[in-house]
């Protein structure tokens, strides 16, 4: 697959999952980042942001649905998940352009994390039902149906003239649930700080949990599809602040143009 930027590494993984789901057999996942056709050689502060954020990189993951293999298997797919934003501001916060003096290059917009924030809410919306423990789900139902009937309530007022009673009610929240609960480690795109930032405020996540985008993104940059599988070894090879063990359950979450958000989650065997 080409053209799916950051997010084309869990695509192909789900690929994967549904062309051995029609037979046995074996499966190479390739990831990877060249950005030397790429490289921008103007002076365009938009464009130039490529040079600086991206970095080659590549992984490599083998997927096989042959009982035998599951002895020396590490990971069991569970569920993978793709959402492809719509929009304009979506189409256009990684687009491939010229600058004024025709060099070709990649512009990064400035509403990319107001994107990728939609995005990925669309994408956990998705998700949640098949990963969340039944009283999270709960919780999001009862806000969903809190904030629905209050909305009601407001209109109602509005027509029948009680405007200043309606500006009084306030409109909950809507309920973010929590990931934590069921998911040990998080695999967060390294497409940049704010990103990482983003999501850790979103997600109520703790410095633990976003250590892995963080390591991988101060030491590699940012590889594109392959960021997720750096910060998985480093998450089975190196991080002591929260130790993989049999059992856990690893979300990987990454964003391409387009734009695009694909997650998908992993047993520890």
């Amino acid at each position: 697959l080409s053209g799916m930027g950051c997010s084309a590494s869990l695509i192909s993984v789900d690929l994967a999952k549904r062309l051995l789901g029609k037979r046995l057999g074996k499966a190479l996942v390739v990831s990877t980042e060249i950005i030397t056709p790429n490289l921008y050689h103007g002076n365009d502060r938009g464009f130039l942001i490529q040079n600086t954020l991206f970095r080659c990189g590549g992984a490599a993951i083998v997927l096989s649905n042959n009982w035998l293999d599951g002895r020396r298997a590490w990971y069991k797919l569970l569920h993978t998940v793709r959402v492809q934003g719509s929009g304009q501001a979506a189409y256009e916060c990684v687009y491939e352009g010229e600058d004024a003096e025709g060099n070709r290059g990649v512009r990064l917009s400035k509403d990319i994390v107001k994107v990728a924030g939609k995005t990925m809410e669309k994408n956990l919306t998705m998700l949640g039902p098949q990963v969340l423990p039944i009283s999270e789900q709960a919780k999001v139902v009862w806000s969903i149906a809190v904030r629905f009937t209050t909305k009601l309530l407001i209109k109602y007022l509005l027509k029948r003239g009680a405007e200043d009673l309606a500006a009084k009610i306030p409109v909950p929240k809507p309920y973010v649930p929590d990931f934590k609960r069921c998911i040990d480690h998080f695999c967060i795109h390294a497409g940049g700080r704010a990103v990482i930032d983003g999501i850790e405020k979103n997600m109520q996540l703790q410095d633990f949990h976003t250590e892995p985008s963080r390591y991988t993104l101060y030491n590699y940059g940012n590889t594109s599809s392959s960021s997720i599988w750096y910060e998985l070894e480093y998450i089975q090879e190196q991080q002591q602040t929260n130790p993989l063990k049999k059992g856990h359950r690893i979300m990987q979450v990454a964003f391409g143009s387009g734009f695009k958000c694909t997650s998908g989650v992993w047993l520890k065997l």
